[in-house]
């Protein structure tokens, strides 16, 4: 009896064990595939830019220009954190016209943190010099380039639009440029350009073209040394044509400081080429010109029964155009300019003495006055009070 009892109880737990069991090897095999051991790290994939699709390029002087814009986004349409770095492939056409690309070899990069060198009107611009004497043997020499750019050192961008320039032969840099400061104009002189950059006789010259842009006047003394060291205020932008080595400029403001820079037109390929640019003249102009002196000026004394004696003086309006007003001296000397009888300049072309005596003789100066403070010459005219009882 004893034993049967036994043989329940143990078949009873064996019951309860399984049942509690099986759901704790299930539980235990969910865990195990969700905690399963893991794998290596993926690292993060490096940013890559977006394709730049406007590169353009022409000739400038003795070199290629190229423009183009810079990307902000990768191909994932993330913002880039910083400038990427800028790498330019040069290379050549096949003989059908189109582009070798086995022929590109990257020739220059430009690093994201300099990049601000080379932007201009929120662009970036590139000059790849092109020897002149290599011009000058193979004169329309085609040349086609392409840009990347890197964010990371691993992944660059795809590559860029393929863009193709004609290299022709261009005038030497104009020299001997010299600005002079007139009240009516900037006039500028240099020195007539006689050959190609390469050294040959220039025979096709038609002409000059006259840049200017406002600076910084901080910058100023740096930028007539390198004007790549200047500020602007607005960039050199196209201010005239010049047929002949001289300009005068009658468009400028006394004040600012400007940047001059010139460069020779001649025949080439299909149109005209310019030279590179001159060396720059850099100058502020000053009002440093006195108004013309006030003309037709008048004097009568007035003596009514009962009043004040006074003298009433009138001159003919000056036509300046930055005329602030005028100036009326008194003296008892004709030699002498005297006393100054207007605390403040004048609007108007007359004025009333009335603090004369009779029996005394005045000589008056009448003077015009720029907005810069620059005085004219002196008018001068007497008005005789000596006729008149004290």
């Amino acid at each position: 009896m004893e034993n049967r009892k036994r043989a329940e109880s143990v078949a009873a737990w064996r019951s309860i064990s399984s049942s509690a069991v099986f759901p704790f090897l299930i539980f235990s095999c969910l865990s195990a595939a969700a905690c399963g051991a893991p794998g290596e790290p993926t690292p993060p994939s490096p940013p890559v830019p977006a394709a730049i699709t406007d590169l353009a390029v022409r000739q400038s002087g003795d070199g290629a220009l190229l423009t183009l814009t810079l990307p902000t986004r990768t191909v994932t349409n993330e913002r880039l954190t910083e400038p990427p770095a800028v790498e330019i492939f040069r290379g050549i056409l096949k003989p059908d016209g189109k582009p070798d690309n086995k022929s590109f070899q990257l020739v220059y990069t430009l690093p994201g943190a300099l990049l601000d060198t080379y932007t201009a009107e929120k662009h970036i611009q590139f000059k790849d010099p092109i020897d002149a004497k290599e011009t000058a043997a193979r004169p329309g020499a085609v040349y086609a380039y392409r840009v990347r750019t890197r964010a990371a050192k691993k992944k660059d961008s795809a590559d860029s639009n393929t863009v193709v320039v004609r290299i022709f032969p261009v005038p030497e840099k104009v020299s001997g440029l010299e600005a002079k400061v007139t009240e009516q104009a900037v006039e500028l002189d240099w020195i007539a350009s006689k050959k190609t950059s390469g050294g040959a006789p220039l025979d096709q010259l038609t002409g000059y073209r006259v840049f200017r842009g406002e600076i910084d006047p901080a910058t100023a003394d740096a930028a007539a040394h390198d004007i790549a060291q200047a500020k602007w205020k607005s960039p050199l932008t196209l201010l005239a044509p010049a047929p002949e080595s001289s300009y005068r400029d009658t468009l400028f403001d006394f004040g600012k400081t400007y940047v001059y820079v010139v460069r020779a037109v001649a025949l080439g390929g299909d149109g005209s080429v310019e030279s590179d640019d001159s060396a720059p003249a850099v100058v502020t102009p000053r009002d440093t010109f006195p108004p013309a002196a006030p003309q037709n000026v008048v004097a009568a004394v007035t003596s009514p029964p009962s009043g004040t004696v006074a003298v009433e003086i009138s001159w003919s309006v000056s036509l300046e155009s930055d005329l602030a007003g005028y100036r009326v001296y008194r003296s008892d000397s004709q030699d002498a300019r005297g006393q100054i009888l207007t605390t403040e300049l004048l609007l108007a072309p007359a004025y009333r003495d009335i603090s004369v005596q009779a029996g005394h003789r005045y000589w008056y100066t009448i003077t015009a006055v720029d907005r810069a403070g620059n005085e004219s010459a002196p008018s001068a005219i007497s008005a005789d009070l000596t006729q008149l009882s004290q």
